[in-house]
């Protein structure tokens, strides 16, 4: 039972030394160099909930929602790393997207530096892959450029091929469709508009779907705010 002060996460599943938990949007992993301080995170509460310590397995940004595996014993963390690192598990991700891709379906094949937050130039540039399929096409009554009256978007299935960090976000930025609520690589003034108009502020990315080797999934449904987007 837990004594924390903090909300519980929603355990999807556990194995031999790991457990997969459902990390809400807008919550840390861990502390970050902008967020130093930052008590509430998902280790603080993994901690607090099961009562020992966890290290995350993979990356997810803070305003991603979804799948997130948790370890806690070194032979279950390296298993883990080794699979990613070699690209054995496959990844599903839901992404709401600005404007109606070209087509139902593609891939993004766009080599990317291996650090976002330094200048490209002069950066190994890393293969990296992006698999995507329109799930719907979306219209909101929503003035965001000067001459149309509605506001496009997309809801995309994305399956990074690989893990580089950002990639869905910077492959989506990539072809002109960045993801909504994106701040870095987005455009402010719509995502504000958006944020408005549907009542909720976020990055609109969600780790649906982890297929292990071992033939295990685990899935996270999105929560009910991917729903509503139809009534929007």
């Amino acid at each position: 039972m837990s004594t924390a002060t903090f909300p519980d996460l929603p355990l999807l599943a556990e194995g031999e030394g790991w457990i997969a938990i459902d990390k809400p949007a807008g919550l840390l992993v861990h502390p970050s160099q902008l967020d130093a301080h930052e008590a509430d995170t998902v280790l603080a509460r993994a901690q607090a909930q099961f009562g020992r310590r966890f290290s995350p397995a993979h990356r997810l940004d803070k305003g991603t929602s979804g799948v997130l595996l948790l370890t806690h014993s070194a032979p279950a963390a390296a298993l883990l790393g080794a699979w990613f690192r070699d690209e054995q598990i496959h990844k599903r991700y839901l992404g709401l997207v600005r404007g109606w891709p070209q087509g139902e379906q593609g891939v993004i094949d766009h080599p990317l530096a291996r650090d976002p937050e330094q200048p490209s130039a002069g950066q190994a540039h890393l293969p990296a892959q992006t698999r995507w399929q329109v799930l719907q096409r979306l219209s909101w009554p929503v003035r965001t450029q000067p001459g149309f009256e509605h506001t496009r978007g997309a809801l995309l299935e994305l399956e990074p091929l690989q893990g580089r960090r950002h990639q869905i976000r910077r492959h989506c930025k990539h072809i002109a469709h960045p993801l909504i609520g994106d701040a870095t690589h987005g455009k402010g003034p719509l995502n504000r508009a958006l944020a408005a108009h549907l009542g909720r502020q976020r990055l609109w990315l969600h780790a649906q779907r982890l297929e292990l080797p071992d033939s295990q999934v685990i899935e996270a449904p999105p929560g009910p705010e991917w729903s509503a987007l139809q009534q929007a």
